[in-house]
C-alpha cells in the first residue's frame, strides 16, 4: 500500500457503493427500485466514508482532484504530487463503474431507458442551463472544501491532547457530503468530484461501443471544470481569512 495505491482504492470503493446506490434506485427490478433521493444521498454519504477509511491513514484520502488541488493552492500539499494523484483517482473511479456495470448487469439488460441507465455512470442537470449548471458544481464544490479546510481533530482540555478517533475521523466528511447532496445536489446530480463523472463516463462510452451522443459530452466539462474553480474559490478565500 502506497499513497497512489490508497487513492485508487479508496476512490474505487466510493464510485462502487456512490454508483451502485444509483443503480439500485433506478433500474427496473432491483430491490430498491424508486426508493429515492434520500437513499441514493444516503449511500453517497456512506460512500465517501467507506472510500475515507480505506485510503485515510495512507493518503489523507483526497479521493477527488478538486481536494488535491485546494490543498495544493493552500500551500497544504505538494503541487507535484497532484497529477499522480489524480490519475490514480481517475483509474479508481472507472474501475468502480465498471463494477457497477458488472454487479447489476441484469438489471441494466432489463432497463430500456438510456438515461436511467447513464444516471448509474454520471451526472445529468435536471433543467439543462449550462451556465447555472456550472455555478451549480462550483457552489456545490465550494461547501465542500471550504469546509474541510476547517475540519479539526478531537482533543482533551487541559491539557489539549489530541485524540485519534481511527475510522470514526471519517464522519465528518460523510455528513458534508450528504449535507450538499439533500440542499444541492438536486439541480446537476452534485458531482463535486471530476473523476467521479469522467472516469464513470469514459467507461459508460466504451460500454456502449462508442454509440454517438451516448455520453452528452458537450456537458461533460461542466462536472470537471465547475468543481475545480470551486475548489479553487474556497483555497484562495480560506487562505485570505488565515
Amino acid at each position: 500500500m502506497n499513497q497512489y495505491v490508497a487513492e485508487f482504492l479508496g476512490t474505487f470503493f466510493l464510485i462502487l457503493l456512490g454508483n451502485g446506490v444509483v443503480a439500485n434506485v433506478v433500474l427496473n427490478k432491483t430491490k430498491g427500485q424508486n426508493s429515492g433521493w434520500i437513499v441514493i444521498t444516503t449511500g453517497w454519504a456512506l460512500a465517501v466514508f467507506v472510500g475515507v477509511v480505506i485510503a485515510g491513514p495512507h493518503s489523507g484520502a483526497h479521493l477527488n482532484p478538486a481536494v488535491s488541488v485546494a490543498l495544493a493552492v493552500a500551500d497544504k500539499f505538494a503541487w507535484a504530487e497532484v497529477p499522480a494523484y489524480a490519475l490514480s483517482q481517475l483509474i479508481g473511479a472507472a474501475a468502480g463503474s465498471l463494477m457497477v456495470w458488472f454487479f447489476y448487469y441484469d438489471h441494466f439488460k432489463s432497463t430500456d431507458d438510456i438515461n436511467l441507465r447513464a444516471a448509474c455512470f454520471y451526472t445529468q442537470p435536471a433543467i439543462l442551463n449550462k451556465g447555472l449548471n456550472f455555478m451549480n458544481e462550483l457552489v456545490g464544490t465550494f461547501v465542500l472544501i471550504f469546509t474541510i479546510f476547517y475540519f479539526t481533530g478531537a482533543e482533551l482540555e487541559n491539557p489539549k491532547t489530541v485524540i485519534g478517533l481511527g475510522s470514526l475521523g471519517a464522519i465528518p466528511v460523510a455528513f458534508l457530503v450528504w449535507a450538499i447532496g439533500l440542499s444541492l445536489g438536486g439541480t446537476t446530480g452534485y458531482a463535486i468530484n471530476p473523476v467521479r463523472d469522467l472516469g464513470p463516463r469514459i467507461v459508460f462510452f466504451f460500454i456502449n461501443k462508442g454509440k454517438a451522443g451516448v455520453c452528452n459530452w458537450s456537458y461533460s466539462w461542466i462536472p470537471v471544470i465547475g468543481p475545480l474553480f470551486g475548489a479553487v474559490l474556497a483555497a484562495l478565500l480560506f487562505i485570505l481569512l488565515s
